[in-house]
């Protein structure tokens, strides 16, 4: 037994001293004692404060058997009024959370806090396909796009990871056989987003038209080029080669662009028409349609069907320039010249071609090909490429006769040439120039006005 004395001193001393008054001492001592309850475990948040790419998974645990956890996201003090942890949270965004644990027979916890700062991550992209905008026999056209605002997309076509140096993507492209489009995106302020891949299995076979642009039109009167398709180079700036026409898009009044003549328009005969007029004593206007931005593809036998004038002056053509020109510029984007026709006067009945790139220009590995005796140039004749990796080959009517082949062997002499017709999609250019550099101006004998007429632009799978 405790005595009185000792008894009376546990009782002062203790929480529960009244009841100890009056239940009088003498008692044991362990009767009047009463323990204050333990504080529940505080919560253990993961993961711990710190700097992140992107959305952020956050659990939170406590060690309390039975425990309820309240939280708050704006770093506020939770209380057993606050949400409710039920499973992980998403944090999308720079915040503080903080926990609170609860349990019966405990006193609530500690404050638990953790701090995120989170940096954006751009939206995964976007890779779709569909057979429109003229593929066809299996072929689709992929476009691939990004949520995020300002966003540049990064791809391959191996399958391979994209980084910031990989092609940037510019325009929707052509795919005839098997690959893997992988892409990511970046974006100003965002951490680079997840990658996109899509796999297509295609076996198409070796020949079989794949896209074509036919140029119907059976609306009665002159239409505009498919504007799914055809976008146009506008104005008279020179083109690099000191040119001296206007270029008009369809349905331009700005002069000396007329629509009561247009420069660029489909006709009732199933052609394309680029004409090549002169308004007025030295004023010169044509057309320079293109697909950038609209649509490119990468390898196969490209053709164009098509009659060219041929006179003093006159430059037509029908090429290709890798989509990543706005990027890498010219030469750097490579350029393939399937037709060219100059030099009308002096070197009758021939077409060109060449190809351009770093270190390597037309002036030095150009090939003119003459057509047969019998034959002329201003007829209707189907200009041709077939494209293939490491190789560019050019023919005229006969896909079977090449008259020149292009390769990296081909270049390897020009200091620092460099091949850049592997690393992407190209996209396609008709025009009509007149006079510059190349052909020298047109003079008494040009006839005005002259137009070359596209009959197709075809592609195939090779």
């Amino acid at each position: 037994m405790i005595s009185r004395q000792s008894d009376f001193r546990l009782c002062r001393f203790t929480a529960a001293s009244v009841f100890c008054a009056l239940l009088g001492v003498g008692a044991q001592a362990q009767e009047y004692v009463t323990s204050t309850p333990a504080r529940a475990a505080t919560p253990a948040i993961s993961p711990k404060s710190g700097s992140f790419t992107g959305t952020q998974k956050i659990s939170i645990a406590d060690a309390t058997a039975g425990a309820t956890i309240y939280y708050t996201t704006n770093g506020a003090t939770p209380t057993t009024n606050s949400s409710k942890y039920t499973g992980p949270l998403s944090v999308a965004k720079t915040e503080t959370i903080k926990a609170l644990a609860t349990a019966v027979g405990f006193t609530p916890s500690s404050i638990a806090s953790a701090s995120y700062t989170i940096s954006p991550q751009a939206a995964t992209p976007a890779v779709k396909a569909a057979a429109v905008d003229g593929a066809q026999n299996g072929a689709e056209i992929v476009t691939v796009s990004d949520a995020t605002a300002g966003a540049t997309i990064h791809y391959t076509l191996d399958g391979s990871v994209p980084t910031t140096a990989s092609p940037i993507y510019a325009a929707p492209f052509l795919v005839d056989s098997s690959l893997t489009v992988s892409a990511m995106a970046t974006a100003t302020g965002y951490a680079n987003s997840a990658v996109a891949k899509r796999h297509f299995s295609m076996s198409i076979a070796s020949g079989t038209l794949v896209w074509s642009e036919e140029f119907a039109n059976a609306s009665g009167v002159p239409a505009a080029p498919d504007a799914s398709i055809w976008t146009y180079d506008v104005g008279n700036g020179g083109w690099g080669n000191a040119e001296l026409e206007d270029y008009c898009a369809w349905g331009s009044n700005l002069a000396p662009c007329t629509t009561a003549a247009p420069n660029a328009y489909v006709g009732t005969d199933g052609y394309l028409h680029i004409v090549a007029a002169q308004s007025s004593p030295g004023v010169y206007t044509s057309a320079r349609l293109k697909t950038q931005g609209l649509f490119s593809f990468r390898y196969g036998r490209f053709e164009v069907r098509a009659q060219i004038p041929e006179a003093q002056g006159y430059w037509p053509a029908a090429w290709l320039l890798g989509n990543d020109l706005a990027h890498v510029g010219w030469p750097a984007c490579g350029e393939m010249d399937v037709q060219e026709r100059v030099d009308a006067p002096t070197h009758p009945d021939t077409t060109i071609g060449s190809v351009h790139g770093p270190g390597v220009t037309g002036g030095n590995i150009g090939t003119a090909y003459a057509f047969p005796a019998g034959q002329t140039a201003a007829s209707f004749h189907t200009y041709g490429m077939i494209w293939s990796p490491g190789k560019v080959a050019y023919y005229v009517d006969d896909p079977a006769t090449p008259y020149v082949v292009y390769t990296p062997a081909s270049i390897a002499g020009f200091p620092g040439a460099i091949w850049p017709f592997d690393t992407g999609p190209s996209f396609i250019i008709l025009n009509l120039a007149i006079g510059g550099d190349y052909p020298g101006s047109p003079d008494a004998s040009t006839p005005f006005p002259a137009q070359s007429l596209i009959d197709y632009v075809r592609i195939y799978a090779n």
